[in-house]
């Protein structure tokens, strides 16, 4: 890395996931009077079976449990990690309890010099590419660690930090200010150096370490918009076995949506005379009618997802935390209008160098650029989608021609012109509309 340009960034395989699973779960009563709370039985499956295959979907393969109450269940259940198609190894507390940070330290000759670090007994469904993203940007500053941060108003948790303008301004769980609108979300990244002095076997909370190192403005953060389930109590275990049923239980409908043109309006930029994608959340602005259109898809019970190509920091136009910060200022938006986004991927690839890009590892020859299905089948792998019932709504010949290989319905969102017809080798869409309302409108004259 020199003057501000990376080359390369590492990918989730080679990024440690450190686990901590020695929580004794008293509150959960029967749950886990015979088993670890990381074990506690959804719908047949044991609870952190969701989380492992989840980050397994991201590219995760390496994993260190930190584990004490009944560690000999989950070690047996785990094992090597081999059945699961990653590799496990284990860090076991002590007599006395340590706490998360104590936890940590204790594990120290087995820590990675950077390593992701969440809970067992939580499932944290965010975009753990743009976690490892905004950590190693986050490192370029001298920032040490990362917290990943939800807009909150005390609704899930008490609100717990000051977040403002892209910055962790405070981190403070015990002593809570009327300027904190955001919480902890629960997933962090770390520098192994950060545990190197404390002392060992002595109990400490990670929480503590945070909590500096916010005072310190060497916390950076990534903002995540979908809820986070924890079964710390029976009322929340029974929550989360609600949402597992009806998301890896049942296959449901969805509708894969592109998002410039889509849900916002295109930006005309007097520079070049050309449209363009928003590169900035001063410019993201949802269509007249967009959101109104999503709460009844969802209302409907389709899945709502964003798969949109977003190049321009490939091009050396923005940065990627640029296009990443749109899109999450797309979703709050939406979230505010009572839309809520299943889950957002962003193509950030370009397969040809521009001058003066300097995030030059997003020069690539991809699956996911449209019309490549990669997005979409991303997304399918972390949910039970029927791809017949399914649909993709876009603007362009690329969003039609990704749904058709993806196996979905299609709908063509503007006028089909000669150019878009020849594209798509002659053949229409299987819908034609002028926006997402005629989209509704059409798919119910339909039947479908």
């Amino acid at each position: 890395m020199e003057n501000g340009h990376r080359d390369s960034l590492p990918m989730p395989e080679d990024i440690q996931v450190v686990v901590l699973m020695g929580g004794l779960g008293s509150r959960l009563g029967e749950e886990t009077r015979n088993r670890p709370k990381t074990l506690a039985d959804i719908n047949g499956t044991p609870f952190f079976d969701y989380q492992l295959r989840l980050l397994k979907s991201y590219g995760f393969r390496k994993f260190l449990f930190l584990v004490g109450y009944m560690a000999g269940q989950i070690e047996e259940h785990y094992g090597d990690g081999s059945r699961y198609g990653v590799g496990i190894v284990y860090s076991y507390d002590g007599e006395r309890l340590l706490g998360t940070g104590g936890a940590v330290r204790r594990a120290y000759g087995k820590l990675e010099e950077d390593f992701l670090l969440l809970y067992g007994d939580s499932f944290m469904d965010i975009d753990y590419k743009e976690t490892i993203y905004r950590y190693f940007r986050g490192k370029q500053i001298g920032c040490h660690a990362l917290m990943t941060v939800m807009e909150n108003h005390d609704s899930l948790d008490r609100s717990n930090v000051i977040y403002k303008d892209g910055r962790i301004l405070l981190y403070d769980k015990k002593n809570g200010k009327a300027e904190m609108h955001y919480v902890d979300y629960g997933v962090g990244m770390f520098g192994k150096h950060l545990f190197k002095d404390c002392e060992e076997e002595t109990f400490f909370d990670l929480a503590e370490l945070q909590n500096r190192l916010s005072l310190e403005g060497k916390l950076t953060a990534q903002e995540v918009t979908r809820r986070f389930y924890e079964i710390g109590l029976p009322a929340s275990l029974q929550e989360f076995k609600k949402y597992a049923r009806k998301r890896f239980g049942q296959r449901r409908r969805a509708v894969f949506l592109d998002r410039d043109g889509v849900i916002n309006k295109i930006v005309f930029r007097d520079e070049t005379e050309q449209l363009d994608s928003p590169l900035r959340k001063s410019e993201a602005e949802l269509i007249d009618g967009a959101a109104d259109a999503m709460k009844i898809l969802q209302q409907e019970g389709y899945y709502l997802f964003i798969v949109t190509n977003q190049p321009a920091a490939a091009k050396g136009k923005a940065s990627l935390a640029d296009l990443y910060d749109v899109n999450t200022y797309l979703c709050k938006i939406l979230k505010k209008n009572g839309v809520f986004v299943d889950g957002a991927e962003i193509c950030p690839h370009y397969p040809e160098a521009a001058v003066g890009v300097k995030e030059k590892f997003l020069i690539e020859q991809c699956r996911c650029r449209k019309p490549g299905t990669g997005m979409v089948d991303a997304l399918a792998g972390r949910f039970s989608i029927d791809r017949k019932q399914s649909w993709m709504v876009g603007d362009s010949f690329t969003d039609i021609l990704a749904g058709r290989r993806a196996g979905l319905r299609t709908a063509f969102i503007g006028n089909y012109k000669c150019d878009v017809c020849k594209c798509l080798e002659y053949e229409k869409p299987d819908m034609i509309c002028c926006n997402l309302v005629d989209f509704i409108k059409q798919k119910k004259e339909a039947g479908t």
